[in-house]
């Protein structure tokens, strides 16, 4: 239940168009290497409000140990998404289409090469363009792993749990 409020939250507050404000896109590009802020200026302005409000709570939680790694990825966690080049309404339609899928048929979709099934490997995908970009390890590792249980995690237990906390509000 809380992963689908988490997801009709995100769908409301992807409708209001416009990145972060002034000083929230000025304090994310301060803790991206240059790579990493092009990347960044590639998402979706609603992705960059939500990345930053992810962040800052990560700062909040984790303090002095939320390094520039760990305030990248999360920053980032989602940028797979731009491969998609899907809009709102679109990406709802994927991520039903991703739920029944998996449900259906062992997630056949995934697999494809159209702009669904890239959306709903983004984090593979985001892993990739973060190590493309030269990004620490830690950042393109919690690109792909974001989606997954802790049990599968290679980033530290206390740095993933803050960053999903985070992440589902």
């Amino acid at each position: 239940m809380a992963g689908a409020l988490h997801l009709a939250r995100r769908f409301v507050l992807s409708l209001w168009p416009g990145g972060p404000g002034d000083a929230d896109e000025a304090w994310a590009r301060s803790h991206l290497l240059d790579r990493e802020a092009d990347l960044w200026a590639r998402m979706s302005g609603p992705d960059r409000r939500h990345a930053v409000a992810v962040a800052r709570q990560v700062e909040r939680s984790l303090g002095a140990d939320a390094g520039r790694p760990v305030l990248a990825a999360a920053l980032l966690h989602d940028v797979g998404k731009v491969d998609s080049g899907l809009a709102t309404p679109m990406r709802v339609v994927a991520t039903v289409v991703g739920l029944l899928d998996g449900l259906v048929s062992g997630r056949r979709v995934r697999g494809g090469g159209g702009r669904i099934a890239r959306y709903l490997r983004h984090p593979e995908i985001g892993s990739r363009l973060l190590a493309e970009a030269g990004s620490d390890p830690l950042t393109a590792a919690w690109a792909v792993e974001h989606h997954l249980g802790a049990d599968r995690w290679t980033v530290d237990r206390r740095t993933g749990e803050a960053l999903r906390a985070a992440d589902d509000d």
